[in-house]
């Protein structure tokens, strides 16, 4: 939902503009509230899948550095499960979206005309905007956009720990590289060769 302030001074379908009754902005008012508690409830559950795949990348840590013969293949798998928490937020943000917009709407042509001093409409565009969405509610952001902006604020930061930290513990255990063969051993999992796994973990990363 996009703010209707470009608009919101002229009258749905031309019907002249009506100004709020003291009951109409008393229940905008309770309205606002539900939508703010509601944005903050799943914004909370944003939060959670957050902290579940930062513990989730430190017990990855602690396994693959507990000792110099420890496997590097933790960090390798957790990013598999931190994509997961990714998608799982992604959808989280979509509801979380919804309550959001809602609330800037209410704020940006309905609160701050009645701050200024303005008159404020009751079946201005604002209005039927926000009729129409609480009728027909939907998503305003699709599932790949949402997921691109968890990416972005949060989930890169930490994919980012899980890949240095991953090329890492190939360089440094058991012992420090002197060669770049090394390297291809030290990653590969059973028959999978190391340069096919190495090759696949940078693939993942840049796509992310």
């Amino acid at each position: 939902m996009t703010s209707s302030q470009d608009t919101g001074g002229e009258a749905a379908a031309g019907a002249p503009l009506r100004a709020c009754s003291a009951a109409e902005i008393g229940a905008i008012a309770h309205l606002y509230r539900g939508e703010i508690y509601r944005s903050t409830v799943w914004r909370t559950r944003l939060d959670s899948t957050t902290n579940w795949a930062v513990v989730t990348t430190g017990i990855a840590l602690s396994a693959t550095f507990s000792s110099a013969q420890a496997s590097p293949l933790p960090m390798a798998l957790v990013g598999l499960i931190v994509t997961m928490f990714l998608l799982l937020e992604a959808r989280r943000y979509r509801y979380f979206n919804i309550w959001r917009a809602r609330a800037r709407l209410l704020e940006t042509d309905f609160f701050t005309p009645m701050l200024r001093g303005d008159p404020v409409a009751m079946n201005a565009a604002w209005s039927q905007l926000l009729a129409r969405d609480l009728c027909q509610p939907r998503y305003h952001v699709s599932l790949a956009r949402a997921a691109g902006r968890r990416l972005r604020r949060t989930y890169a930061w930490i994919f980012l720990i899980q890949a240095i930290s991953y090329y890492g513990k190939l360089a440094i255990h058991p012992t420090p590289l002197t060669a770049l063969s090394e390297l291809w051993g030290r990653a590969a999992v059973g028959p999978i060769p190391g340069n096919v796994v190495v090759l696949a973990a940078w693939c993942f990363i840049s796509g992310g």
